[in-house]
């Protein structure tokens, strides 16, 4: 526990010292050391090293924050926090939306510094901007809508849907909706000719359950779910440790770093991707006829690459 404490007291420090210079204090090393009871050498360290992305500068042995840097609208550091990162994952959308949501942003946050980064490979749909605003009132409205579909097959066909949620997998957005009370998932760059009709429908309260549980856009709402077990070897183990996936239980976890776990799926699809990403060092331990699946593609990849 002991760690802990230390930990927390660290956070409570760094806090309170980010909290006055953004209140324009200037601060000193001396001064700093004694209110919270440290060295010299700890506040000296928490400048150089733990708050050295903030731009902050030492002038006439006091700290200070840079001007046009302090935050004045927002004065929560949680919140501010918050702002960073939504900041970045727009980012990562590009395109006029990020242009958009970084104008929108910077006027509640009054600052554009940000000492967070994020790498996030989002499609942008900036063009779309129109189309989304339909989808969204035709969702809260709870009423079909009449579009065209460019298919997989690069066929255009017109179709009535009940569009439900807006969803993005791997980056990539899509539209789940009711087409003949069958759920489908509509890859939304995909979609035109967008139009509402009066023709209202009732939802399942089952489908955010559903969202919440499915790993990608393969997951399906007519098939009950099976679970998987997995063994990850040290290599890969302490990554499905730190982001589980959904629906993902620890069976063993070793003491050499390996772990046995299981996750539930609607489609095998939903977990070969990530096998597959993960080899040599994720292992399918049941059900038997994904790892035969699992075997074949290898297979089938050993067999090809001989003729590259």
């Amino acid at each position: 526990m002991i760690y802990k404490h230390n930990y927390d007291k660290i956070l409570t420090r760094l806090t309170i010292i980010l909290s006055k210079l953004n209140d324009g204090e200037a601060l000193s090393v001396k001064e700093l050391a004694k209110e919270f009871n440290v060295s010299d050498r700890t506040i000296q360290r928490d400048f150089n090293e733990r708050l050295v992305s903030f731009p902050i500068y030492q002038e006439n042995k006091k700290w200070k924050m840079q001007d046009g840097f302090k935050i004045e609208k927002t004065k929560s550091l949680e919140d501010e926090l918050v702002l960073d990162i939504i900041d970045k994952i727009t980012e990562g959308i590009g395109g006029q939306f990020y242009t958009k949501a970084h104008k929108l942003l910077s006027k509640i946050k009054n600052e554009d510094f940000n000492p967070i980064y994020t790498k996030l490979n989002i499609e942008d749909i900036s063009d779309r901007f129109k189309d989304i605003q339909l989808i969204e009132s035709a969702i809260k409205e709870k009423k079909e809508i009449k579009c065209s579909y460019n298919n997989e097959k690069h066929k255009i066909y017109q179709t009535t849907i009940k569009p439900l949620k807006i969803v993005n997998f791997e980056g990539f957005w899509y539209l789940v909706a009711l087409s003949k009370d069958i759920l489908k998932k509509y890859y939304l760059k995909n979609i035109s000719n967008l139009q509402i009709t009066d023709t209202t429908f009732e939802t399942d309260s089952k489908l955010d359950t559903l969202l919440d549980e499915s790993i990608s856009v393969w997951f399906q709402n007519d098939t009950e779910p099976f679970e998987v077990k997995l063994f990850a070897d040290n290599s890969c183990a302490k990554f499905f440790r730190r982001r589980p996936l959904p629906t993902q239980k620890i069976e063993t976890l070793n003491e050499d770093g390996t772990m046995e776990f299981t996750v539930k799926i609607t489609h095998h699809m939903e977990i070969l991707p990530i096998i597959k990403y993960w080899i040599p060092h994720l292992f399918v331990v049941e059900p038997v006829w994904i790892k035969e699946i699992v075997q074949e593609n290898i297979e089938t990849y050993l067999q090809k690459i001989k003729t590259i």
